[in-house]
């Protein structure tokens, strides 16, 4: 199907770019439609990791302050998985290893692709790589983070059952923990099976 754009505007740059379009677009029932203007936040990519020991069978997620949930019913402190931006060179892979370091002290033995997903494509160029990974939990947990960006996060070992339910009570809610957390539901004992 055919697109166009008609005009394109910075309208901000610092930490994220947002950039105003005009674009058309070709429609389902035939033609070009008329004019439509977006504003899209141009974020880049994404990877993300969910540490898992299939000894213990226990997970490590982060607990940290998140402005968009500034007004969340539980508070602007989000349970999540370990993520990071991927810098221009990187690939996601290397990502998790790096975050899970510097987020959680964690060092990451076998990885595995879970998908690559589009965060929210109605208004930002953000695209996910998921993935699972093998850890191994003793001694793990704490406070980490990278002072000079600003980071103070808390990592926490919890069994996989607890993730799994706290996540469908709707308390962890957001997109990357609910995917990797279902991923692990579908998978976990092909994973306990593959690595004990």
């Amino acid at each position: 199907m055919k697109w166009e754009i008609l005009d394109k505007v910075q309208c901000f740059k610092g930490f994220y770019e947002l950039v105003r379009y005009r674009v058309r677009h070709a429609l389902f029932a035939g033609g070009m439609g008329k004019p439509i203007t977006r504003e899209l936040m141009v974020r880049g990519r994404a990877a993300a990791v969910l540490p898992y020991d299939p000894i213990t069978d226990q997970v490590m997620l982060v607990e940290q302050f998140r402005i968009g949930a500034i007004d969340s019913p539980h508070g602007p402190w989000l349970v999540e998985i370990i993520a990071g931006l991927v810098e221009a060179g990187e690939q996601a892979e290397a990502v998790v290893r790096r975050e899970a370091l510097e987020e959680a002290g964690c060092a990451l033995q076998e990885i595995l692709p879970i998908c690559e997903y589009y965060s929210s494509p109605g208004g930002s160029t953000e695209r996910v790589s998921l993935f699972a990974a093998r850890m191994e939990s003793r001694g793990q947990g704490g406070i980490f983070g990278l002072a000079d960006e600003g980071e103070d996060i808390r990592a926490f070992l919890v069994p996989a059952d607890e993730a799994i339910d706290q996540m469908q009570r709707g308390l962890i809610d957001n997109a990357m923990s609910i995917i990797a957390l279902q991923w692990l539901m579908l998978n976990r004992e092909q994973l306990r099976a593959n690595w004990r």
